[in-house]
């Protein structure tokens, strides 16, 4: 007798793709029977499997990585990781394998209370009943008035947690795995113990994470392995997609901030697909000319780009409405959006990878909107927001108004602290006028070397060393007093360490040993008489004993810490990424050397992060005084930059000055031990040595332990880690040959190319 045959079409696949399954009915009994074995078979082997939490740890008992893993079974790591958090379920012929691995880990690492293979009837609870409902809890069936769509939701539907790019899906074409995630197996002992607290409620408008990288074949790959399915083929589909249902984002830093946008990071493939060139024509303003059809197709759609127009960071908006942004950030790859100097070969890492690597840095820094200085930027003004919403007397309404403490409004800078393209300065001198000490403020990092004396070149040493100070310029943040308001000129005032500004001093008469640099220039070179200082400047020359009478100054009556939050978020940015490649505070010395020499190797993802965050404090800094950009500027003009409130070149040189004179601080202690450096370039400091280590030269208590007040180990910021090492003939060759600071090259390479 001939069999049955049964159509059955799964849609809302991935990108669309239209699945098509053919299968036979039989109607013989033994066949009947032995599909009924097969369904047994099949049951029995569902119940063999632990529960999510057991899976993860009968892997980390056994000693293995989710890659080692993922190679076993042919499949990604991403799919390792949504098993063991239960977002998805092994399907044949991999789920055999998977068991067979768990039970092998089981009897080699048993635990008591385990579910899986320990209690196998309770797992058909499992699949039918209220067990099934996600871990995390549903959407409210009213949506507050923040999220997006709220008033169109008709009930409580629990948000989509993973885009399964198999197996059956939802009617949602958009979100291929907006089926509920797999239930938890019920619990088979009940003890007495308290259950844990719940964790906190994700932001329902964000459920997805802040960022996903778009391939060419519509998947959007989120953080934590999670796969979207966009089926955007335009740039307004896109965006609108991106806004309605992709639930990216990620909340504010400040309550008087404003959430981050969504980020899409367009690979190769995808801007192909989208109509984007492989390259920009327009190398010198980067961006895409007006009449593109991409262009023209978002203005139909009354889509907006901003000033900078659609280049490797294009931000797509409309007008908010409601209180309500509309608004999309977008990466594109192939135009250089991700620099080498900053993010290394990151741009060249599977989407998937690449997903992890820029959400590790959205959640511990910031939503990546430009380039790592620009992140460095923006970070200060998401944790300082500039106004806040205060009630108005009259009305009784609430508007926009200051927040203190915060950069609110743009302020010209005092004369000696601005560069010399700006108005202030170009009204008062000439346009190849080279200003004097005494005209401008010269607070930069350190770039000096000395000649070798002859007790240096006749004591036998081996090696010149280097060291470099962790997060040198965050570190000089912590803590720091800076300006927030206009400044006031005064003439020949008293000068007072709490009052933030720039002061104009003779510390020419401070004698200090020749082989140490001056704190008060940056070439080290003794000043020659009153030079503009900033106040951290003028506070260590009193700490050096110095008599200070200020000629005049320009002070800043509002003040405070402004940069303190953006410096703690910073450094456990950076210690939480230093920890992810094995390096932790409180490492005994030798053991912190090694990590340090393997750690860039220990997870290349991660690595990049680092590199990053450093590029963030560093780019961020040198944001505070951007100068024009562009052929199009004509000397003395404004330029867009000083139209921003944290346009602050007085808040840049008293933190570089800070840190300088720290980096003085500590060479001074190291001095009082007999010890001085040769060469010093920003925040590395090379040393002479017998030995090819960092602690064959610094000094130690006579209890062994490491000099108070001066250059310590440790990963922590403002501790040091080892640079490089070179020879003591090449070390001194670059002095005393070349006339080359050795600092730039002790680590074999240009440490300021690398953004050292």
């Amino acid at each position: 007798m001939r069999s049955a045959v049964r159509l059955i079409i799964v849609s809302g696949c991935v990108s669309d793709r239209v699945g098509v399954e053919v299968f036979s009915v039989p109607n013989d009994q033994d066949e009947l029977f032995a599909s009924v074995d097969a369904l047994l078979a099949q049951a029995a082997a569902q119940d063999a499997l632990p529960e999510p939490a057991e899976r993860k740890r009968l892997r980390e008992a056994g000693g293995l990585s989710q890659d080692q893993v993922a190679k076993a079974l042919s499949v990604r790591r991403e799919t390792i990781t949504s098993w063991e958090l239960g977002r998805t379920e092994p399907r044949p012929p991999k789920r055999a394998a998977y068991i067979r691995l768990l039970e092998g880990l089981a009897e080699r690492f048993p635990t008591q209370g385990s579910q899986g293979n320990t209690a196998p009837a309770a797992a058909p609870e499992a699949c039918h009943g209220p067990a099934a409902t996600p871990p995390s809890p549903p959407a409210p069936a009213v949506a507050p008035p923040s999220a997006p769509g709220a008033a169109t939701d008709p009930a409580p539907v629990p948000a989509p947690t993973r885009a399964a790019r198999t197996g059956p899906t939802s009617s949602s074409s958009s979100l291929s795995a907006s089926r509920r995630p797999p239930a938890k197996k019920a619990a088979t002992n009940k003890r007495a113990t308290a259950p844990a607290p719940p964790p906190p409620a994700a932001d329902p408008r964000f459920v997805h994470g802040p960022l996903a990288v778009l391939d060419g074949d519509g998947s959007a790959y989120c953080v934590d392995g999670l796969v979207l399915d966009c089926p955007a083929a335009t740039f307004p589909a896109l965006v609108e997609w991106t806004l309605n249902e992709a639930k990216l984002g990620a909340t504010r830093l400040h309550r008087h901030g404003k959430d981050a946008d969504p980020l899409i990071v367009i690979t190769a493939e995808a801007a192909e697909r989208l109509g984007l060139p492989r390259e920009l024509e327009d190398r010198r303003g980067l961006r895409l000319p007006e009449d593109h059809p991409v262009v023209r197709h978002l203005g139909r759609a009354k889509w907006r780009l901003t000033r900078r127009g659609f280049g490797p960071w294009p931000r797509i908006y409309r007008p908010a409405q409601g209180g309500e942004r509309q608004c999309v950030q977008f990466a594109i790859l192939p135009w250089g959006a991700l620099d080498a100097r900053s993010w290394g070969d990151s741009d060249q890492l599977p989407p998937a990878e690449l997903a992890r690597v820029l959400g590790s840095y959205a959640t511990r820094v910031i939503t990546p909107r430009g380039s790592t200085a620009v992140c460095g930027l923006e970070l200060m003004t998401a944790l300082r927001p500039p106004t806040r919403a205060v009630r108005d007397e009259a009305t009784g309404s609430w508007v926009s108004g200051p927040n203190p403490g915060a950069l609110t409004e743009p302020v010209d800078p005092a004369p000696p602290e601005a560069p010399g393209e700006h108005p202030v300065v170009a009204s008062r001198y000439p346009r190849h006028h080279e200003r004097t000490p005494d005209q401008a403020l010269d607070e930069e990092a350190y770039d000096w070397f000395r000649p070798l004396t002859d007790e240096e070149c006749a004591r036998g040493y081996s090696h010149g060393v280097g060291i470099d100070v962790n997060m040198a310029f965050a570190a000089a943040a912590n803590r720091l007093n800076v300006g927030t308001g206009p400044a006031t000129h005064v003439s020949s005032p008293a000068f007072d360490a709490k009052l933030p500004g720039s002061w104009l001093v003779d510390l020419s008469h401070l004698d200090l040993d020749p082989r140490l640099p001056s704190p008060f220039t940056p070439k080290g070179t003794r000043p020659t008489g009153p030079a503009w200082y900033a106040t951290s400047t003028v506070a260590y020359a009193v700490e050096l004993g110095a008599t200070v009478q200020p000629i005049e100054a320009y002070v800043r009556y509002e003040h405070g810490a402004y940069l303190d939050a953006w410096y703690t978020r910073l450094r456990d940015a950076y210690m939480a990424t230093m920890a992810d490649l094995g390096v932790t505070a409180g490492m005994p010395d030798d053991d912190f050397l090694a990590a340090m020499a393997r750690h860039k190797d220990l997870d290349p993802g991660q690595a990049a992060v680092l590199s990053a965050i450093k590029s963030s404090v560093k780019g961020g800094i040198g944001k505070l005084r951007e100068r024009p950009q562009g052929i199009g500027y004509k000397y003395g003009e404004r330029w867009p930059a000083l139209e921003r409130p944290t346009w602050s070149p007085h808040i840049r040189a008293e933190l570089i000055g800070k840190a300088r004179t720290n980096m003085h601080r500590k060479m001074r202690k190291l001095a009082s031990a007999g010890v001085f450096p040769v060469a010093v370039l920003s925040d590395c400091a090379v040393y002479l040595s017998h030995g090819a280590g960092p602690l064959d030269f610094l000094p130690r208590t006579e209890e062994g332990k490491p000099l108070p007040g001066g250059f310590r180990l440790g990963v922590s910021p403002g501790m040091v880690k080892h640079e490089g090492t070179q020879d003591f003939l090449w070390v001194a060759s670059m002095i005393e040959d070349e006339q080359i600071n050795p600092a730039r090259h002790i680590k074999g390479s240009d440490a300021a190319a690398g953004g050292e």
